[in-house]
């Protein structure tokens, strides 16, 4: 697959992205010019109904069939278009050389068309475990019918049997964690909070046959119907991790060619996330929020960061086969709940690290490209052009330098099949400084250079294929032969 071969993807939203429901217009249009960067996948927004109608984010599912085709929820279109614009901008991609993967949330529904009664007990939220009262009767949003779609592709209804918590009682307008009648949480989910099985709005149970019976035939449908080439799994650590590995299973055997997933599991401990990937047996990757985290602190703590630990704890050391890196997304930036957002100064060293390594799939994020409007911020300085380099030439074996607490470093030796590949990435958090490194005796002799701009010295590359590279303090130079 691509990202196997240089490949990148890029996020192609941001959270507050006001795109006029025309999304899916704007990035047909782009294809040719995001491949020429080197996106070799692209990473939509959810593409199906949400409580919002046409103001939906996305993460508030109502209607997994409607991709934009029913009057529902207030309108037709949903936030980025319509669905004959949504598959004609995944044709169009596809045919610029580029993958298009489906953002896909199966924790919950909002959004219901009908009340039900029925009885559920409270939840303590900091410990889920923990009832906090006795049996009472509730009226909940639990019954789905979708009216406007009319049974079209699926006659399935939702009812509070498929569903095991909620977080508001219409009949006392409480809001509350219940638990409805007979229900248990999962138990194969993240132990936050005791056990974070229920995220928010209708909470989906997974030990419903019905419920597992139609998500299968669903995600068969929305493959067949859209022909993307991947899933990023929404909230994973709040699904069973058995169902999620025997849905990918199940939807890949439908096809001929393969089927890229990664989940969000959002969790700084490397532990955990290496324990989900054992449970669902490999069967998708994830992103790295370690590594996010460790870009976060460092780029807070005024230079004192270990610079040489960075890489400490993450999928892109442990496991980098599954690790999707990333330095931002719509959950981390100004604003979101997550927010974490890592500092622009920081930004070129971030990316340094996740698109010019070896190891990992690394995601650029769309606020960084485009910027974001709604909170003042420019586009990355420099982004494009280590997206270039990472296509041109970040390639051959790879030497590191994490051996100082504030500058540190990595070389790529270059392969004979890409042109002028080969370079040297020195970082620092902190001081102005140089590191002696190994960029190949194929180079002695040559002049390397900062593609970043961040420094004008032309590195002559010694006899034994070393060169002195030069850093100043809070940046990232990456130079390559001249």
């Amino acid at each position: 697959m691509n990202k196997e071969i240089n490949g990148v993807m890029m996020q192609y939203f941001e959270w507050y992205l006001n795109c006029n429901k025309n999304l899916w217009n704007t990035v047909k249009k782009r294809g040719e010019e995001l491949s020429k960067f080197g996106v070799t996948a692209i990473w939509l927004p959810p593409a199906y109904k949400g409580i919002g109608g046409e103001n939906e984010v996305g993460y508030g599912v109502y209607d997994l069939y409607d991709l934009g085709e029913f009057d529902q929820k207030g309108s037709i279109s949903t936030k980025y278009g319509t669905k004959d614009e949504y598959l004609s901008a995944i044709i169009e991609l596809q045919q610029q050389g580029i993958e298009v993967y489906a953002d896909i949330v199966l924790n919950h529904k909002m959004g219901a068309d009908k009340l039900q009664t029925i009885k559920a007990v409270k939840c303590d939220w900091e410990n889920r475990e923990q009832e906090t009262g006795a049996e009472e009767t509730v009226e909940v949003w639990t019954k789905f019918t979708f009216p406007g779609r009319n049974h079209k592709y699926s006659d399935f209804e939702w009812n509070w049997t498929h569903f095991s918590g909620i977080d508001y009682n219409s009949r006392t307008k409480e809001v509350a964690l219940y638990k409805l009648k007979n229900k248990t949480w999962q138990m194969d989910v993240d132990t936050e909070h005791g056990n974070f099985d229920y995220l928010m709005g209708a909470d989906i149970d997974f030990d419903n046959p019905e419920v597992v019976e139609e998500c299968m035939k669903w995600g068969k449908w929305y493959l067949e119907t859209t022909g993307v080439n991947g899933f990023r799994f929404d909230a994973v650590k709040h699904i069973e991790a058995d169902f999620i590995k025997n849905f990918i299973r199940e939807v890949r055997s439908s096809l001929k060619g393969e089927l890229f997933c990664v989940g969000e599991y959002w969790n700084a401990n490397i532990n955990d996330l290496k324990r989900y990937i054992e449970k669902t047996e490999g069967e998708l990757s994830l992103f790295d929020v370690p590594l996010h985290y460790n870009f976060y602190h460092a780029a807070n703590s005024n230079g004192e960061y270990d610079m040489a630990r960075i890489l400490d704890n993450t999928l892109l050391k442990e496991n980098w086969a599954k690790a999707v890196t990333f330095v931002d997304n719509h959950d981390t930036q100004p604003g979101q709940a997550l927010a974490s957002w890592i500092p622009s100064w920081f930004k070129e060293i971030a990316y340094s690290i996740i698109l010019l390594r070896k190891e990992g799939y690394p995601c650029v994020f769309y606020g960084d490209y485009y910027g974001i409007s709604h909170d003042g911020i420019e586009p990355m300085k420099n982004l494009k052009t280590l997206m270039l380099i990472r296509k041109d030439k970040a390639y051959g074996e790879q030497v590191d330098y994490f051996d100082d607490c504030n500058i540190v470093g990595f070389t790529r030796l270059g392969e004979e099949s890409h042109y002028k590949s080969g370079l040297a990435v020195i970082l620092s958090d902190k001081y102005d400084g140089s590191k002696r490194m190994y960029v190949g005796k194929k180079f002695s002799g040559e002049k390397f250079v900062d593609a970043l701009g961040n420094r004008e010295e032309e590195i002559i590359i010694d006899g034994e294929g070393f060169g002195n590279f030069i850093v100043t303090g809070g940046t990232a130079s990456v130079y390559v032969k001249l």
